[in-house]
């Protein structure tokens, strides 16, 4: 059941990201792909 609901949440904020993105004109795809390329390549040192 953990699992589930664990799956639900994640998947809610990822709809949630994707329509926003949708909402304000920008393209879910092109956004996904460069913010998760910038998570790969940001290092731990420059969190604040």
């Amino acid at each position: 059941m953990v699992g589930l609901v664990r799956g639900g949440k994640s998947v809610a904020i990822a709809s949630t990201l994707i329509k926003r993105s949708q909402l304000n004109g920008i393209d879910p795809q092109a956004w996904l792909t460069d913010t998760i390329g910038g998570i790969a390549n940001h290092k731990l040192t420059r969190l604040d």
